[in-house]
């Protein structure tokens, strides 16, 4: 007989599994990331609803969880399984989120606790009159909290507990994605259909996934006409041999009066083969021991293939941002040298700039000069920003991951770019100016040269290129030539500076974005080694 290993070796591995699975992320929006975002939020169900609360307590009661679609009679069939109504049928189920958890009063404190479904507040029914309605105050999730009702019934068998989930197909988006989890949580996976409704794809879907995590499955083929019971049986088995799943355990309910709009419990008889296997499934240690092994050692097994493809999903994440970064740092390096070239080719020097120079001093300023290369200097940046940003732009048009990155990248606005360069030049001018008057402070002269005309002449010569040579000389009869080359070298170092501060700036700007999303390599590599260490201990 396959057994449950609950050692505790195999807890902290798993516990270890768990968290990497947790801090695994899919952010970027490429071909496979909602399959992977989905598996994740699925596994990650499974381990903290089901396999880790079941490890840590084996004797736990056994968890049938009744899944299915509108209509199919769920919460009919539980209500009839305990013999009174505990939960709510009818055309308004779809409308509820409040899923109904019923157990033997001895097996209450199981349940009452956060050992599963953790994520959910418990809520408790008092006795009341069956006639009344069994709705609670809030518990169509108005308030937006999960909860999960529970009720005791000393008629259902002591191990054994039912949990009536939300419709599969339901109409409410959050209805849907709870009753998967609630799923996830069985020891028992029960589908209800119908025999109308047998061969729609929603339930299918769930037999198929059972069938892959060798969860222990059961199906009812509920609200089956009399006239055609054999032929309907016989169809409905054939599709599930046709799907591997001919040995799952089947029970047919015929339909009733009392299956119509959950108008009552259905006679004991029409239950009793079902009521029966459950009791038996909990009651009896050997089958009981089979039910919780199989589920679960089911879902360690489905791990050798998730957990891989996870990991291949994290690794296509970080290889879209590797792309997406080396477009930024392809731009703005082929920009920065670009710039690099026109400095040294005295670009800066032109158009306004250099009618200024020509006629400094006499009918210009050393302060119209600053201004004017001020411009001309920050322009020159601005188009190499803007350019750098178009290249990326395109290579990201390209690269369907850009589009979460893009979503929030756009302080790439005009005016802010050019706010910001006009500052940082501006930034360097002063110091500029700060570093001329502590070259004049160092003459031993009577009469020192005017700041702002030696910052004037230094910034020419620096921006100017060969058309500003006399700039140079200029500036040597005003400070002498040791003077002149030492205030030219430092304003050289402070201008690589702020160029290079400029760029990264808007480097990281441009990066921003895409680092907000934290796509790293690590969890691919943590991934795989967690199951490596999971399947050692096993």
């Amino acid at each position: 007989m396959v057994t449950l290993d609950v050692r505790p070796q195999l807890l902290d591995a798993l516990s270890a599994l768990r968290d990497r699975v947790a801090a695994a992320r899919f952010p970027l929006p490429l071909a496979g990331a909602p399959r992977a975002r989905a598996n994740r939020d699925e596994l990650l169900a499974q381990l903290d609803d089901y396999l880790v609360p079941r490890l840590k307590e084996p004797d736990a009661p056994l968890l049938a969880v009744v899944g299915g679609s509108t209509g199919a009679g769920k919460s009919t069939l539980v209500n009839s399984l305990v013999g009174r109504r505990v939960t709510e049928a009818g055309v308004l189920r779809p409308t509820t989120r409040t899923p109904v958890l019923v157990c033997h009063p001895d097996d209450h404190h199981w349940f009452s606790g956060m050992r599963v479904l953790p994520d959910l507040t418990r809520v408790w029914m008092p006795e009341q009159d069956p006639a009344d309605e069994l709705m609670l105050p809030g518990e169509d999730g108005e308030d937006g909290e999960r909860v999960l009702r529970v009720e005791t019934a000393d008629t259902l068998p002591v191990g054994l507990a039912l949990l009536d989930a939300p419709d599969i197909d339901s109409l409410i988006a959050d209805n849907r994605a709870l009753a998967a989890e609630l799923i996830c949580a069985a020891d028992i996976w029960i589908m209800v259909t119908t025999a109308a409704r047998y061969a729609d794809a929603v339930p299918w879907h769930l037999l198929r996934t059972a069938k892959e995590y060798d969860a222990t499955l059961v199906t009812v083929l509920d609200r089956v006409p009399h006239q055609v019971v054999s032929e309907v049986s016989r169809q409905y088995g054939a599709l599930l041999t046709k799907s591997g799943l001919g040995e799952v355990p089947r029970f047919t309910v015929p339909e009733l009066p009392e299956s119509a709009w959950g108008g009552g419990l259905l006679p004991a008889t029409a239950v009793a083969p079902l009521r029966t296997w459950l009791t038996h499934q909990a009651q009896d240690p050997v089958a009981r021991a089979h039910v919780v092994a199989r589920t679960a050692n089911g879902l360690l097994d489905s791990l050798k293939a998730r957990m891989p493809e996870l990991a291949g999903a994290a690794a296509a994440q970080y290889a879209a941002a590797l792309r997406l970064t080396g477009a930024v740092d392809s731009a703005y390096d082929s920009e920065y040298a670009r710039v690099r070239n026109r400095l040294q080719a005295g670009a800066v020097l032109a158009g306004d700039a250099l009618k200024r120079w020509r006629a400094f001093p006499l009918d210009c300023s050393a302060g119209e000069l600053l201004d004017s290369l001020v411009e001309s200097l920050s322009t020159l940046l601005l188009c190499a920003v803007t350019a750098a940003d178009e290249r990326v732009a395109d290579a990201w048009r390209r690269e369907p991951a850009s589009a979460a990155a893009e979503l929030t990248a756009h302080d790439a606005r005009p005016a802010s770019v050019e706010h910001r360069i006009g500052m940082a030049v501006r930034r360097w001018r002063r110091e500029l100016e700060e570093y001329a008057e502590d070259e004049i402070g160092d003459l031993d002269r009577t009469v020192a040269p005017d700041p702002e005309v030696v910052t004037a002449l230094v910034a020419t010569a620096l921006l100017g290129g060969r058309r500003a040579r006399s700039a140079g000389e200029g500036l040597a009869e005003r400070i002498g030539a040791h003077g002149a080359l030492r205030l030219r070298d430092r304003a050289g170092r402070l201008l690589d500076d702020h160029l290079d501060r400029v760029m990264h700036t808007e480097r990281e700007r441009r990066l921003g974005p895409l680092d907000g999303l934290e796509v790293h390599p690590d969890p691919q590599a943590e991934l795989i080694a967690a199951l490596s260490v999971l399947q050692k201990e096993r």
